[in-house]
């Protein structure tokens, strides 16, 4: 299937705490789209990010960020107002989804499971625990698992967590406080209208954290996962409900525990990435690669979608 060749601005890069993974998806994509014939200028965000998308002039833009301000609102909206066509979800999809207390509050009540979970602000954590160990700290609004805390019955945090403990809490004036749910770590992409597939992501040691996430041989990735397939349609199936319930538009990533014992029961929703890697180690091309997708062809659909949307 033959493409219009297009000026394509790829935005990469920014000044979130994952500058270097979207750099690297900024770089994969925009080589992609180059060896598809396409023009393309690659935009390193700065705060001049307005004068230089104006310069561009792109049809365009693929948004290759990842954490704040590129993937909750801020830089869509900014495209909005200047009228540019642009990959990825909207402005209210990005602002509800980095946000995991206003996602729950839009996936929960249509049946979605998601573990219950409170915010607390993290001065209250030196005198108590917010709700029975073990339980997950995390940001409010970051993604990549960047700050997230397990705190367990007996750990070096002390009880309750000591103010000197290296922790999230350190960072951020308030936290999620979750239920820990035990188990494995599944992950399924969506494109479009489609889920693609369930990998399991086990890691080599410990915790999938951001570096787990974004560093090779940290983590091995099972795709397709191996578990009941009741489990594995589950997962597909809310995935792809959450991606339509927040409007996402392109490509998503939903992120689950599962805890085996109780199975299929035991599958939780943790959160919905609305701009998800696109690094050589990244779960989207992965699963699209699964599905029989090349990556130059994963980033040709999520520029379809936008050109399609925006033709609309």
């Amino acid at each position: 299937m033959s493409h219009p060749t297009l000026h394509i601005a790829v935005l990469m890069g920014g000044w979130s705490s994952e500058r270097d993974v979207s750099l690297t998806s900024g770089n994969g994509v925009a080589d992609a789209l180059e060896t598809l014939g396409h023009k393309v200028t690659r935009i390193d965000m700065g705060h001049d990010v307005a004068i230089k998308l104006h310069e561009a002039k792109p049809d365009v833009v693929f948004n290759a960020l990842h954490g704040t301000p590129g993937e909750d609102g801020t830089v869509q909206g900014l495209m909005d107002l200047m009228g540019i066509t642009y990959t990825h979800s909207g402005l209210t999809t990005s602002v509800i989804a980095i946000d995991k207390e206003l996602t729950k509050q839009q996936l929960v009540p249509h049946g979605i499971r998601m573990p219950t979970g409170k915010i607390v602000d993290s001065e209250s954590l030196y005198e108590a625990d917010p709700i029975p160990r073990p339980y997950v700290l995390k940001p409010v609004n970051e993604g990549s698992s960047v700050g997230v805390a397990i705190v367990k019955e007996r750990d070096n945090h002390g009880t309750p967590i000591h103010r000197d403990a290296h922790g999230p809490w350190q960072r951020f004036d308030t936290l999620l406080a979750e239920p820990f749910i035990k188990g494995r770590e599944l992950t399924v992409a969506v494109l479009g209208d489609r889920a693609l597939c369930v990998t399991e992501l086990v890691p080599t040691s410990g915790f999938y954290d951001y570096e787990a996430k974004y560093t090779d041989g940290l983590t091995t990735h099972v795709c397709p996962a191996k578990i009941p397939a009741d489990v594995e349609a589950s997962a597909m199936q809310m995935a792809l409900d959450a991606h339509r319930l927040l409007g996402c538009k392109g490509t998503s990533r939903s992120d689950f525990r599962w805890d085996d014992e109780q199975g299929e029961a035991g599958l939780y929703l943790l959160e919905v990435n609305t701009q998800p890697g696109m690094t050589p180690l990244s779960l989207v091309p992965e699963q699209a690669k699964h599905v029989g997708m090349t990556y130059a062809e994963l980033v040709q659909a999520i520029v379809d979608e936008a050109v399609k949307e925006k033709a609309a």
